[in-house]
């Protein structure tokens, strides 16, 4: 894994968004994974206004998005897909239907998930994966469990997720309790993975993934055995390595 430590969020935005842009400067057709979260969302402004000054070009570029809410459609303000829209895909000249976010709406999640992952593996697979990370060290909405699954699944959230999420809804009894996320399988199957994290609550999950040790009750140490992975942490994040 490569390490890059930076001072503060803002850097760690900065500094994640210019490892997207190359890799789209050097495939402008490229596959990119991308995800929704408070972590993110500098990193997707430096990217608008990259695309804006011409410095990246996102209209031949894919996107697949990790997760969904079950039961959110993708006009809910809450849900991810109206997330991306309002955060990134609005503001770029990207092909919007070339866009894609699992459908939380499915009436078969499972079988949903069987197709999402037969795209991803019919466009090719996924060129660099966006990932944050939660306190708990999920990524998506792996979440820590005696096992962990492959493909993209349904998936119940802990409550220390839903606590964590309930910032963006009116009430924590407003947070679904279930959504639709890409498994650790389909995950690791990325050409290249970014992993972004700020704030001294995400510092003990990095102590994890730096540990030496894999785990599934911290889903992020798995990320040890990919053979590309760029972690970008602030100060607060890395203020637990060694």
């Amino acid at each position: 894994m490569r390490l890059i430590v930076v001072k503060d969020y803002d850097e760690m935005s900065k500094a994640a968004a210019k490892e997207m842009a190359a890799v789209v400067n050097s495939n402008p057709k490229a596959i990119l994974g991308l995800a929704t979260g408070g972590t993110p969302e500098g990193m997707y402004k430096e990217l608008i206004r990259m695309n804006k000054a011409g410095e990246i070009d996102f209209k031949d570029v894919t996107s697949v998005n990790l997760d969904e809410y079950v039961g959110l459609g993708g006009d809910h303000p809450q849900s991810y897909r109206y997330f991306m829209n309002n955060h990134l895909l609005d503001h770029i000249n990207i092909d919007k239907s070339r866009t894609f976010v699992p459908n939380g709406l499915a009436e078969d999640v499972n079988e949903e998930g069987r197709k999402y992952d037969q795209m991803i593996d019919d466009l090719g697979g996924i060129d660099m994966q966006l990932l944050g990370v939660g306190t708990n060290g999920h990524i998506a909405f792996n979440e820590p469990d005696g096992e962990l699954v492959a493909g993209t699944h349904l998936t119940g959230l802990t409550k220390s997720t839903i606590e964590s999420n309930s910032r963006y809804f009116d009430s924590e009894d407003d947070v679904p309790k279930t959504a639709v996320t890409m498994g650790l399988g389909q995950i690791m199957k990325s050409k290249k993975i970014l992993l972004i994290a700020s704030g001294e609550n995400k510092a003990e999950a990095m102590k994890e993934l730096f540990s030496g040790k894999i785990s599934t009750s911290c889903p992020v140490t798995m990320l040890q055995m990919h053979k590309d992975v760029t972690v970008i942490l602030d100060e607060a994040a890395a203020s637990l390595l060694k």
